[in-house]
């Protein structure tokens, strides 16, 4: 009997798994990309250098990502571009030890969804360099 890293890459759980994930993240990029004014400021007001070429950047390289995973072409260059993302992302736009109150729960909920979300696409950098049965 095999384990789970013995199932094909393209096995309806993990073609699930890719599917809802990487579609999330692109949905995510592509929102980024029709808010980019207000996401360049947001990202000005959080103190990052050259929001202007930084947050289309970071977004682009989700859309990749998320692209490459849902459809499962380049994984591992793919998953190496969302988790690049969210180790970027997560600690300069949801400081939440920064802040207080409400704004510092609600920054403290994006952090950890952020964590989740940078957990998830290391597994999918693992899985996307194995060698699976196609």
């Amino acid at each position: 009997m095999g384990d789970s890293t013995d199932e094909p890459a393209d096995a309806p759980p993990s073609r699930l798994a890719r599917l809802l994930f990487g579609g999330v993240l692109a949905f995510m990029a592509l929102d980024n990309f029709q808010s980019l004014e207000g996401m360049v400021q947001y990202a000005e007001g959080n103190g990052v250098p050259k929001a202007d070429l930084a947050v289309p950047f970071a977004s682009g390289a989700l859309l990749f990502g998320g692209t490459g995973i849902a459809l499962w072409r380049l994984p591992r260059l793919a998953a190496t571009a969302v988790a690049t993302f969210f180790l970027g992302v997560t600690p300069l736009m949801h400081d939440f030890w920064n802040r207080e109150g409400e704004e510092k729960q609600a920054q403290q909920i994006h952090f950890l969804k952020n964590l989740a979300l940078l957990g998830a696409a290391i597994a999918f950098l693992v899985r996307g360099g194995r060698r699976c049965r196609t």
